[in-house]
C-alpha cells in the first residue's frame, strides 16, 4: 500500500516553534500512521524537498536525521527521493507498507453494535500547540512535545488487524471529524462516551490554565495520530486498545448520545482563519469549525 502528504512551511510547521528534527519527525509520523491505520507495516519513506537555497545546510541534515528516527521507530527506512528549488520550504512524503497479504482495512465495514476504540492519545498535541500560540510551552513541556513529534502507536494498526477489526482510521483532523468519515462511508452513527477518555488531567489542568475547553482538544484536536478502530461486539481489546464508543444504526456522530455544537475537526479548505494569523501551524485542529457532526 501506499499514501502521500504534503507539509508546507508557515502552514504545516514553523522553524520558530519546531526545530528540524522536530518537522522530521512529524513529517514521517503523520504519514506512516496512514499505513498503521491500514493495517500495514510500514516499510519506506520517499521524500521530497522544495527549498529555498539559503536554507542552511545543518538545518537539512537535522530534518533528514529526524525523518530517519521516525522510520527507525516504525521499522521503516528511507528509500529515496528528490530535492529541488523553492521560494517555500515543502515537504512530499510518500510512504509504502506491506499487508502480508492481508486485506486492507478500511472506512467502510463498521456495522451497529462494534466497539469503537482508540490507541494512543487525543488531544495532547492540540493543547501542546495552544500553549505555543499563547507563549506558555513552560507550563507543561509534555504537551508541547506531543505536537512537535507526535509518536502514533504503530503496531496498533495491524494488531487491530489481526483481531478482526471491521474498520480503522488514524485521528488527524480531529476525533468527530475523521470517525465522521468512518460513519458516513459505513452508513452508521457513532457514538463517544466521553466518561472514557483517557489521558485528560494534563489537558484539563492547561485548559484551566489558558481557559480552554479541553473536551474540544480531546475531540476536535488533531495530530497526535491516534488509530480509532471499530471491532464486533464481544472482541476482547488489548490493552493498546481501549473502548471509547458504540457503532449504532443512524448517521454522524454523538457524543454522549447527543449531537454535539462546536468544532469538529479541521478542513482544509473550510472554516477558520489562515493557519499562521490562527497560530495553528499544519494540521493542527483545535477550535475551528466544520461541518456538522451528525
Amino acid at each position: 500500500m501506499a499514501t502521500t502528504d504534503l507539509l508546507v512551511e508557515g502552514r504545516h510547521f514553523r522553524r520558530d516553534w519546531s526545530s528540524a528534527r522536530d518537522v522530521g519527525v512529524k513529517a514521517a509520523a503523520e504519514n506512516l500512521a496512514d499505513v498503521a491505520a491500514m493495517g500495514a507495516t510500514a516499510t519506506a519513506l520517499l521524500i521530497g524537498i522544495a527549498t529555498p537555497g539559503d536554507l542552511p545546510v545543518d538545518w537539512a541534515l537535522d530534518l533528514m536525521r529526524g525523518l530517519a528516527a521516525e522510520c527507525g521507530r516504525a521499522g521503516a527506512a528511507i528509500a529515496g527521493g528528490d530535492v529541488t528549488g523553492s521560494d517555500t520550504l515543502m515537504l512530499g512524503v510518500t510512504a509504502l507498507g506491506n499487508l502480508d497479504g492481508a486485506a486492507p482495512v478500511t472506512r467502510d465495514g463498521a456495522r451497529p453494535g462494534d466497539i469503537v476504540a482508540i490507541a494512543g492519545r487525543l488531544g495532547w498535541s492540540a493543547a501542546g500547540l495552544a500553549l505555543l500560540a499563547a507563549d506558555a510551552a513552560a507550563l507543561d513541556p509534555d504537551l508541547v512535545q506531543a505536537h512537535r513529534r507526535p509518536q502514533p502507536p504503530y503496531p496498533a494498526g495491524p494488531q487491530a488487524a489481526r483481531l478482526g477489526a471491521t474498520s480503522m482510521i488514524d485521528i488527524s483532523d480531529g476525533l468527530i471529524q475523521d470517525l465522521g468519515h468512518v460513519a458516513a462511508a459505513s452508513g452508521v452513527s457513532i457514538d463517544v462516551e466521553t466518561a472514557r477518555l483517557q489521558g485528560t488531567a494534563p489537558l484539563r489542568a492547561a485548559a484551566a490554565a489558558l481557559g480552554a475547553d479541553w473536551l474540544d482538544w480531546a475531540l476536535a484536536g488533531g495530530e497526535d495520530h491516534a488509530l480509532a478502530a471499530t471491532f464486533p461486539a464481544g472482541t476482547q481489546l488489548p490493552g493498546d486498545w481501549t473502548p471509547l464508543g458504540t457503532v449504532r444504526a443512524g448517521s454522524g456522530v454523538l457524543v454522549d448520545s447527543r449531537p454535539r455544537g462546536g468544532p469538529g475537526g479541521w478542513n482544509h479548505f473550510r472554516g477558520g482563519q489562515p493557519e499562521l494569523s490562527a497560530a495553528r501551524p499544519g494540521k493542527s485542529r483545535f477550535g475551528v469549525a466544520d461541518l456538522p457532526p451528525a
